[in-house]
């Protein structure tokens, strides 16, 4: 069931920022991209089957070269159509040596509050992420071969992938790649996000295995999915403090 919009205040929001989006001719990626949330989540949003934050509206208003007034009530006056540089044009930052850096060549990944090992997840894309992690634009898109708006950060949590993964690692996950191959996955089981090494077998058969021994590995068929498990996303790069 949809949350329906609770007042005239902001009952048409959505059509506003659909339409002041198209006016500035920019895709649903590039203003997701920016606001740090996922695809459907604008989707949702632009459909009225949810509404934005207070702090996506506020984003949202700059992104759209408008005003937040305009987006809650649609009667104030909004600033004339301009390019948002935010979203078109490069930006332009320093770095800690002074030097200039434009913000072009990086792409900003949320990273959210969610841990993946032995914690209880709840992956939602309601979820508002604590900040973003930067991540070169030619890396992502040549060597990872992912598509920025589908990146997250999360981190590790326990001692099962001890040794390849440890605790308090930050992990990238492409949400793109959920095709079981051999490589490191974000899997949902049993209400908990786990990360976990998987191995393709004959027989449509799925192995999942920890790094660490004193966890045992187990199988899953894959012509027969449980309902209580779904791959999130496969992990694609770590960081960790020493």
């Amino acid at each position: 069931m949809t949350d329906k919009p609770e007042n005239n205040l902001t009952s048409e929001i959505g059509k506003r920022i659909r339409s002041l989006r198209e006016d500035l001719k920019l895709s649903r990626n590039q203003v997701a991209e920016n606001l740090g949330v996922s695809l459907s989540t604008l989707q949702a949003w632009e459909n009225e089957e949810r509404e934005p934050t207070a702090t996506h509206v506020l984003r949202l208003a700059t992104i759209l070269s408008t005003s937040v007034e305009f987006l809650l009530t649609g009667t104030a006056q909004q600033s004339a159509p301009a390019q948002s540089p935010t979203v078109i044009k490069s930006g332009s930052a320093v770095d800690v040596k002074g030097n200039s850096v434009d913000l072009e060549e990086f792409v900003f990944v949320p990273r959210y509050n969610v841990s993946a090992a032995a914690g209880h997840g709840a992956w939602n894309d309601d979820e508002s992420p604590m900040f973003t992690v930067s991540f070169r634009r030619y890396w992502v898109v040549n060597h990872l071969k992912a598509d920025p708006s589908k990146l997250s950060v999360i981190s590790v949590s326990g001692d099962s992938m001890e040794g390849v993964l440890n605790d308090k690692d930050v992990i990238l996950v492409n949400h793109a790649d959920r095709e079981p191959r051999e490589g490191i996955y974000v899997l949902r089981i049993d209400g908990q996000l786990l990360v976990k090494r998987v191995q393709r077998l004959p027989g449509s058969q799925l192995k999942i295995t920890s790094n660490n021994p004193a966890y045992d590995p187990y199988t899953i068929s894959l012509t027969d999915i449980p309902d209580d498990f779904d791959i999130v996303g496969k992990v694609v790069w770590y960081g960790r403090v020493i």
